[in-house]
């Protein structure tokens, strides 16, 4: 394994993460503030979200955050209403978030433009703070990742999750979030360094595998799939563990590693049992937990805790790319910037 001043691009790019989630409270302060005041003088009754690739995972979390904490309904966008279809939707005095690297997708683009012009309060969550996404809406919060040359994305992934944290804890007042956020950026540097080596040898020969996550790890089971498609040419599908049993469970086999990425609060309930019965069927099921094949960090908080497994991951997925002969930093048919309508 390389040392990292050995690392270029991707290997060394997902280690910059812990310094973008510190960087991004000063950049976030101030719009956070304005938009919360305006949440809190009207309160959304839907959230609408809108997003692709690595972004709508992101959506995902903040999914997972706003219905949990405020009890309003998030729903994902279907961009080709309006780029296609172009039929509005009844947005006025709704939420409508788009997440983006680039803020360069026409989709995302058109969809935000309809949806402003249908009274919805507008809301891009940018990489790119001038691009054409965050001109489009009324307010930007910048993820504040700096730079970020490699095709998969990683470290803005990481800063979408923890801007959104920095989201629910303005608007909800949550000292505790915010205190824990303010350790993540200690706690991402550790795990990038944590070993998930027990899973290297298996997967580097498999050609399908499933990950499983719940509650706020349902998102980073998603992205980690989307990622070993992308980088290591291996087919991934992620699954919520209630889902997983309803039809998916059938795939199982001696052959068909999983993944678990194990949540640290209520909705860990029930995985564990699941991770037993899979194994009692014959698949090899990799944990990823304090206590399991694959290490976590302590507990700390559990939407925090989240994020540090994707960091764990990424770390691990540069190995398992070189294992399979990969390219990490040049994934076949994939540029930095997908433009879709």
């Amino acid at each position: 394994m390389n040392t990292i001043e050995d690392e270029t691009g991707m290997a060394s790019e997902f280690r910059e993460a812990p310094e973008a989630v510190r960087r991004q409270a000063e950049a976030l302060a101030e719009p956070l503030r304005g938009l919360v005041q305006r949440l809190r003088a009207r309160s959304p009754q839907v959230v609408v979200t809108c997003a692709r690739g690595s972004s709508a995972h992101a959506a995902t979390f903040g999914k997972h955050l706003i219905e949990r904490r405020f009890g309003i309904p998030v729903a994902a966008a279907a961009p080709n209403i309006a780029t296609v279809y172009h039929r509005p939707l009844e947005l006025s005095g709704q939420l409508f978030l788009a997440i983006s690297q680039s803020g360069r997708s026409d989709d995302l683009i058109e969809t935000a433009a309809l949806a402003r012009s249908a009274g919805a309060l507008t809301v891009a969550m940018v990489n790119q703070t001038e691009s054409p996404l965050a001109k489009t809406c009324e307010f930007v919060l910048p993820i504040a990742a700096g730079p970020e040359r490699s095709v998969a994305a990683t470290k803005s992934f990481v800063a979408s999750l923890a801007a959104l944290l920095r989201l629910m804890a303005e608007w909800q007042s949550d000292s505790a979030l915010t205190a824990a956020i303010g350790r993540l950026p200690d706690r991402l540097a550790a795990a990038s360094n944590l070993d998930w080596g027990a899973a290297l040898d298996l997967l580097t020969t498999s050609e399908s595998l499933v990950a499983i996550g719940r509650g706020p790890t349902l998102a980073i089971a998603r992205e980690a799939a989307l990622k070993l498609k992308e980088t290591c040419d291996l087919h991934a599908e992620a699954f919520s563990g209630a889902e997983f049993r309803h039809g998916p469970i059938a795939l199982v086999s001696t052959r068909f590693p999983i993944l678990m990425f194990l949540p640290t609060d209520e909705a860990a309930t029930g995985l564990p049992g699941l991770a037993a019965d899979l194994n009692q069927k014959g698949a090899r099921v990799f944990v990823a937990a304090p206590d399991g094949a694959l290490p976590a960090l302590p507990h700390d908080h559990p939407d925090t805790d989240a994020i540090c497994l994707i960091q764990s991951f990424y770390g691990f997925l540069v190995r398992l790319a070189a294992r399979r002969g990969m390219d990490i930093d040049q994934p076949r048919h994939l540029q930095k910037v997908t433009r879709t309508r």
